[in-house]
């Protein structure tokens, strides 16, 4: 009978090969495919705006939860449908790298224009959907100046610690996609720990990418060099995250001394 899932251990040497095909992509792949990632991604963002914005605050947590239930289309849509996502990348193209299946100047590559495209995708949602269609103004204007406000007004550090719980959950999130072989089982696999990101309050540089032009759209008091620095900073720890507490403790585990063991 055939397995419908990956064994952990099957699972990082899937990711590495996902992480190669990423990074050996041509640059058109990755400017279409890219766009669609920070697309896609905000539109989960704006799900849940709408959702959670809409709540009485009386309910306290519940309209974060439902708004965090509806998050992760986003990165369902990515990962089923097609699309690159910086964050996802950061640990399938780092396994790739750790594993020696392309060179480090390939991995730099792939983020550098990754999270380039995936800027323009959520800038794109933000302006057009978010601003001119009025999706993040109107009756949830608080709710996506209070959002963008509280990500920018964090310091530095907890923008990475920040950053790292995020991608953590978040590359998890891939993990067990590509660990289920059909459509459902990769749907819930990616749902459980992206919903779970979103419900504690993690930052993620492309919803980030999408909600603080959002909010600077619609008026607040955020400058550019405070929308960077966001950036900048839970970059940093979704990399910490992604690369660091996904796809390198995966690899000592699971292939660099397995790889020592069958060599013996």
């Amino acid at each position: 009978m055939t397995k419908l899932y990956l064994e952990p251990s099957e699972i990082f040497e899937y990711s590495a090969e996902k992480g190669k095909v990423k990074a050996n992509a041509n640059l058109i792949y990755k400017i279409i495919l890219g766009f669609l990632g920070g697309a896609f991604i905000s539109v989960g963002y704006l799900a849940y705006i709408r959702v959670a914005g809409t709540f009485p605050h009386e309910w306290g947590g519940f309209g974060t939860f439902v708004g965090a239930c509806v998050f992760p289309v986003g990165l369902i849509c990515i990962l089923i449908g097609g699309g690159e996502l910086i964050t996802s990348n950061m640990m399938a193209v780092g396994a790739a790298c750790l594993s020696k299946k392309i060179a480090f100047s390939k991995l730099l590559n792939n983020y550098v224009i990754i999270t380039l495209a995936n800027v323009v995708g959520g800038l794109f949602v933000a302006y057009f959907f978010g601003h001119i269609v009025g999706l993040t103004e109107g009756d949830v204007i608080q709710k996506t100046i209070h959002t963008a406000e509280s990500k920018v007004f964090s310091t530095p550090l907890q923008m990475i610690v920040s950053g790292i719980g995020c991608n953590w959950l978040v590359s998890m999130g891939a993990w067990l996609c590509f660990c289920a072989k059909d459509v459902i089982g990769k749907i819930l696999g990616t749902w459980f720990p992206v919903m779970t990101f979103v419900a504690i309050g993690f930052q993620h540089v492309v919803a980030n990418m999408f909600v603080i032009p959002a909010a600077m759209f619609a008026g607040a008091n955020i400058t550019l060099v405070q929308f960077l620095t966001n950036m900048l900073f839970v970059w940093i720890g979704n990399a910490i995250g992604g690369i660091g507490l996904v796809a390198s403790f995966y690899y000592f585990a699971y292939y660099k001394y397995k790889s020592k063991d069958n060599s013996k």
